[in-house]
């Protein structure tokens, strides 16, 4: 824990840390808000389901795309064009009477003009600590991020189903507005500028690390979600244990990131992580017994932080400064895609066998992951004598022929 506290001491990191949180925390919001409200107006799920997937669609499509604007036009203008269109959508689905067609239309905007909080800190972070700290740098943000899935489902539930929907809609238009202006207006998004890259669009996932870190990253938040379809299915909506169950998980995340941060990351990392969780899902499936499935959560969840911060260092390791952002960009779009398909196999499994279905799929998926980066090992940069920073661009000029 000493190295996290020197850590928090580096000027600037301590104020990046806690911006870009409360600058994702609707990451956690929208989508339970949306559901929710969409569901009220409609009275149906179906209905609600469907703007989901027009959100989630412009979210996937969108990541890599303003990710990779923020190296044409500053990270600042890109960051705030996004963000005041992104409040915009929110609050036209929250206040204008409209049809099933008119919140999908308005949900896809939302989804495609999400502000790209994750890409633009990530690119930071190189830039504010030495190359030593950058991997519990990484560990540390990926432990605290669980923070937001711990108390941000739990505060929309509660404000939408006891206050109301618009409401619900309203606060997390509110808290994008405060938390994303904390972050644009942060000192270190002013002063880190990324060099215009010249490659294709596209290119860059090409990169094996970067390939493996959105394949791996699909599978990865494909267990999970399929975990939080299960865990409602055991326990249904009306009672707090799928909530209780679900906020062990993420406990379980965070004591991981913050216990293995430290460890240096070699080819075999991901493979040792992603064990761990395949055996904590794996052992779901014994029993739906609440303390069971709170001790195996736990189990897996130690794993799933120090498994995103390999992922986080091997893809700034394996790129130029200006391809980072874009290549979190594409990253985080395979988790969004991986977050869909995870509920999907969850949800069909649950119909043919009941919520051990749901379980065997994030097992299933965490193991295709297991094998994944056991088969293609060679292609995990070893970082153990090797700072996780990203190769330096030249001068502007020459950058242009990268």
């Amino acid at each position: 824990m000493a190295g996290y506290r020197d850590l928090l001491r580096t000027p600037g990191v301590a104020r990046m840390i806690a911006a870009q949180l409360v600058a994702r925390f609707p990451n956690g919001m929208t989508s339970l808000a949306i559901l929710l409200h969409v569901e009220q107006q409609t009275g149906s799920y179906g209905a609600a389901g469907i703007v989901l997937a027009a959100a989630s669609v412009g979210q996937a499509v969108a990541g890599p795309v303003t990710s990779r604007w923020m190296g044409a036009w500053g990270m600042r203008r890109v960051l705030t064009l996004t963000l005041m269109v992104c409040v915009l959508a929110v609050l036209c689905l929250a206040l204008l009477p409209l049809s099933l067609p008119g919140y999908m239309v308005f949900a896809l905007l939302a989804g495609l003009s999400t502000p790209p909080v994750q890409a633009a800190v990530r690119t930071i972070y190189p830039k504010l600590v030495n190359a030593g700290q950058l991997t519990p740098l990484f560990s540390l943000d990926a432990s605290l991020q669980e923070i937001i899935w711990i108390v941000a489902p739990v505060v929309i539930t509660v404000v939408s189903t006891q206050v109301g929907t618009v409401q619900g809609l309203l606060l997390v238009a509110a808290i994008l507005v405060m938390g994303g202006a904390w972050f644009i207006l942060s000192p270190e998004v002013g002063r880190v500028r990324i060099p215009r890259s010249r490659r294709a669009f596209g290119r860059v996932v090409l990169k094996p690390p970067v390939m493996l870190a959105t394949v791996i990253g699909f599978l990865l938040i494909g267990a999970c979600a399929a975990v939080e379809v299960g865990v409602v299915a055991t326990f249904g909506h009306g009672g707090l244990e799928a909530g209780l169950v679900l906020a062990v998980f993420s406990v379980g995340s965070l004591v991981g990131g913050l216990a293995f941060g430290h460890i240096p990351i070699g080819p075999w990392a991901m493979a040792r992580r992603l064990l761990i969780v395949t055996i904590g899902l794996g052992l779901t499936m014994v029993s739906l017994d609440i303390f069971w499935l709170g001790g195996t959560l736990v189990l897996a969840g130690v794993g799933i932080a120090p498994a995103l911060a390999v992922l986080f260092a091997i893809t700034t390791a394996s790129v130029k400064f200006s391809e980072t952002a874009e290549a979190f960009g594409w990253a985080g779009t395979g988790q969004l895609i991986g977050a869909a398909a995870g509920s999907a196999v969850a949800g069909i499994l649950i119909d043919q066998s009941g919520p051990r279905g749901a379980y065997l799929a994030a097992a299933l998926f965490a193991l295709v992951g297991l094998a994944v980066s056991i088969v293609f090992v060679r292609a995990f940069p070893d970082l153990r004598h090797r700072d996780p920073a990203p190769y330096p661009d030249t001068e502007p000029i020459q950058t242009a022929r990268l």
